[in-house]
């Protein structure tokens, strides 16, 4: 009989997951650092937690008895035994920790709490092209502080953070809005009662996912989800809210609320150019011109500050005639107003955020004031077509979260960067970190020498020079000079015996040398060449001085 086959486990990467290399987690780390700079400057404090929380803890997703996993990846403690322990689970976002660690250091923590986090989530959910169930957030939070102060104050440090990283100005903006609007707009409705949380919670639920969608579906798509329903292309018939047909006007009041924000400061434009014929008026009508958000870009400086001016006033003015009476709509529109206000006194304009009826947020949880950060470049999609780059972070109030494990409510509000996005967005512009140069290589020309070149490595390193010894199987030395290459190596450093006898080593410039090969003449290949000789005691001012000549 033969040998049974021996099963060898499949060398691959679980659905969903992948694996990121040298020059990827460098370029991770040189933007987090970067992002980290500007929230130091804020007063605010790292925070680590642990990857795994209990389920009970992150809250979101309860197991079942027939899905005990959903949303999370999670399991049980001794799950066999005869008492099972708590249900574990990698953590989906950085903020559920949060509220644990406010809630279990309270009495030791200094409130307001202002804290930053950066680290891998796990989502347990269906993958796709460029959606893993692991990826990377960075957040930041304050913990304790009721006013929108707090909020206003997030949106500036996420707008440094940006431009911190390399976003310039015109090419993001922060579109800010308040749940507390829609939610008088849902109590006019009437969706919404202020005595009954619960009631009518499945049809506000319909109406925010469907608002959520409107850059996606249009304005005639978000109304047939607000009615009976509505039937993709594909065949696919999604139920609506079935709102009346006077139900379905109000929320589309909101819903229209930009596009008729920049009719009015169109008009309103029209009439100062009619109006006006000083050279400060007409560019007054030009801020106003640009009120609609996706041209807000193109201000700068005083226009910009006057162009906010005009927009936050129309939105806050026509956000006032729809939530009517309500009081937590009138809430949230001067809540609005205030964090406008914030905004200009320190200087940030339209060319940095702007109000934005649409942004609603898909997350439940959120109790106040929100905001996106959205890139307004384009880039070519994958069907050919350019689009905007979209979406890069968001976040919001949410001020009952906390609540959960105290039983009193506790003010949050914080905001969160996808990273694997702005790290895409920053490549899409030709500022994402340059790709790291590869260690010298110092080759091995005589093993008996190891400790020699040892020696050559040790005195590049303590020089802050970046340099490895070759360590494979050094008897084709043109195998060491293709290690090299992979490695990304700038300069391979050579000495044989004829060059130690003579007390100089040899320094070949690899990325001199692969330009020679592609484009030099031979009397230029001799004018410049890509190997040099120096004394054995010169080689690490030789080799600094050869990187900055190739450095780029």
């Amino acid at each position: 009989m033969g040998k049974d086959k021996v099963r060898r486990p499949r060398a691959e990467t679980p659905k969903g997951f992948r694996d990121y290399f040298g020059a990827e987690v460098v370029a991770r780390k040189a933007m987090l650092d970067r992002v980290a700079e500007v929230y130091h400057r804020y007063g605010f404090d790292p925070l680590e937690t642990s990857a795994v929380e209990t389920v009970e803890a992150l809250g979101k997703f309860l197991p079942d008895v027939d899905r005990p996993n959903e949303g999370v990846f999670a399991w049980q403690e001794d799950a066999g035994g005869e008492k099972p322990g708590d249900w574990l689970a990698l953590r989906y976002d950085l903020t559920a920790p949060l509220a644990r660690v406010a809630a279990q250091y309270r009495n030791d923590l200094a409130f307001p709490y202002r804290r930053y986090a950066m680290g891998p989530v796990w989502r347990n959910e269906k993958p796709g092209p460029g959606r893993f169930r692991q990826f990377y957030q960075c957040d930041a939070d304050t913990v304790g502080a009721a006013g929108v102060a707090a909020d206003a104050e997030i949106c500036m440090m996420l707008a440094d953070a940006l431009e911190a990283v390399g976003i310039k100005r015109g090419d993001y903006v922060i579109r800010v809005n308040n749940r507390k609007v829609l939610n008088g707009v849902m109590e006019v409705a009437g969706i919404l009662d202020p005595r009954d949380s619960e009631k009518f919670a499945h049809e506000r639920g319909i109406v925010l996912r469907a608002i959520d969608k409107l850059d996606r579906l249009g304005p005639e798509g978000v109304r047939a989800l607000l009615g009976e329903g509505r039937k993709d292309p594909s065949g696919d018939f999604t139920k609506g809210a079935e709102l009346a047909a006077a139900q379905i006007d109000t929320v589309m009041r909101f819903v229209d609320a930009n596009k008729t924000i920049a009719n009015e400061l169109r008009n309103q434009a029209t009439s100062a150019f009619e109006n006006s014929q000083s050279n400060e008026g007409f560019a007054l009508v030009l801020a106003a011109m640009q009120a609609a958000p996706s041209e807000f870009g193109s201000l700068e400086g005083a226009r910009s500050q006057e162009a906010s001016r005009l927009q936050s006033y129309f939105a806050v003015e026509y956000l006032s005639s729809i939530v009517g009476e309500s009081e937590i709509g009138i809430a949230g529109v001067n809540e609005l107003k205030e964090i406008s206000q914030l905004l200009l006194s320190q200087g940030y304009g339209t060319d940095q955020f702007v109000i934005d009826p649409s942004v609603v947020r898909g997350l439940g949880y959120y109790t106040g004031p929100v905001f996106e950060a959205e890139l307004t470049f384009e880039i070519t999609g994958d069907d050919g077509r350019p689009r905007q780059f979209g979406s890069v972070a968001g976040g919001g109030r949410y001020d009952d979260l906390v609540r959960r494990f105290t039983g009193q409510a506790v003010p949050a509000t914080g905001v969160s960067i996808g990273v694997d996005r702005l790290l895409a967005a920053l490549a899409a512009t030709g500022k994402g970190a340059a790709e790291a140069a590869g260690p010298v290589v110092v080759t091995v020309m005589d093993r008996a020498r190891m400790a020699e070149y040892q020696a050559m490595a040790g005195e590049l390193r303590r020089a802050g020079i970046r340099a490895e010894v070759y360590l494979g199987n050094p008897k084709n030395f043109g195998n060491q000079l293709k290690y090299a290459d992979r490695r990304g190596a700038p300069l391979a450093i050579i000495q044989g015996e004829d060059e130690a006898q003579r007390g100089v080593v040899q320094i070949k410039d690899l990325v001199l040398g692969a330009e020679i090969a592609r484009h030099a003449s031979v009397e230029e290949w001799k004018a410049q060449p890509a190997q040099e000789e120096v004394p054995r005691d010169a080689l690490v001012a030789a080799v600094r001085a050869r990187l900055a000549r190739t450095a780029p």
